[in-house]
């Protein structure tokens, strides 16, 4: 299924975090809280100004964010959980 978020919305999927601690204690899935990075799958075409026109995103697609623990919508596509966000609740972009 293709999704296309509209304006300043991003599709996210969330990144699993490592499931044993630095100290190798193995963490159990009902004690791991939810991942706060992702992999940004799409992007919208923009902000809308108040004039009409449209502000590009700062995000694109195959950037890895970081945003709030409860930021965005949670949606399944195709039995995968995604999450949806505006680009305002996103953080900042994870550069290598």
């Amino acid at each position: 299924m293709n999704f296309k978020p509209l304006y300043d919305r991003v599709l996210v999927k969330r990144v699993e975090e490592a499931s044993v601690s630095a100290g190798g204690i193995i963490i159990p899935d009902s004690a791991k809280e939810k991942p706060l990075r992702g992999a940004v799958l799409a992007v919208g075409a923009g902000k809308l100004k108040n004039d009409g026109t449209l502000y590009p995103l700062d995000v694109k697609v195959g950037d890895t964010v970081l945003f709030g623990k409860y930021s965005g919508t949670e949606i399944k596509i195709d039995g995968v959980e995604h999450t949806i966000l505006r680009e305002d609740d996103i953080l900042g972009i994870l550069e290598d």
